[in-house]
């Protein structure tokens, strides 16, 4: 494991305060499942996401989301009971086409939180939940946001204003 150095002045002991902590890496998200077969034939078919690591009660898919049983987690976390559908967590996706993405939701029977809506800063999404009730977000990638502004005659700084984000982002996307 490496290491990283802090240091911050503290005014209380009007001296620099130095220390070692360990540099922690995030690997992924994991979602308990009630059928994990079902779940990853969803993912599969909606996103087509493939099973990249499979331990039988525990699956990782491409992209680095990570599927685990409910009968496995129960014991992991020593409880009996695990609710799903709390609405309180999502898993985000970006998609460079919304609305075909969109149109093909259609093939599938997914229950929607809400239909496609933009957010105020002109980002479309749409919300739906998984097999499980886990609310999975798709919304425009930034970028594409940003030049559907650029292509509908707003200047660049208009842009920025609109999607309140700064200038050197929306010259990045101009590139």
């Amino acid at each position: 494991m490496t290491t990283l150095i802090m240091a911050w002045y503290n005014a209380g002991k009007d001296k620099m305060e130095v220390v070692e902590v360990a540099k922690m890496k995030f690997k992924n998200p994991m979602l308990v499942v009630t059928d994990i077969d079902k779940s990853v034939e969803f993912y599969k078919k909606v996103f087509g996401l493939h099973v990249i690591m499979d331990f039988g009660a525990n699956k990782t898919l491409t992209g680095g989301l990570a599927l685990q049983t409910s009968e496995t987690y129960k014991e992991f976390i020593g409880a009996s009971d695990i609710s799903f559908g709390g609405n309180n967590f999502e898993v985000y996706f970006e998609e460079d086409d919304l609305d075909k993405f969109a149109d093909r939701l259609k093939e599938y029977d997914i229950e929607y939180v809400h239909p496609i809506i933009e957010h105020s800063w002109g980002q479309r999404v749409v919300r739906f939940y998984d097999p499980d009730k886990h609310i999975i977000e798709v919304g425009e990638n930034m970028k594409i946001v940003c030049k559907r502004f650029l292509n509908s005659g707003m200047t660049p700084e208009q842009v920025a204003e609109r999607m309140d984000v700064p200038m050197k982002f929306i010259n990045a996307c101009m590139r």
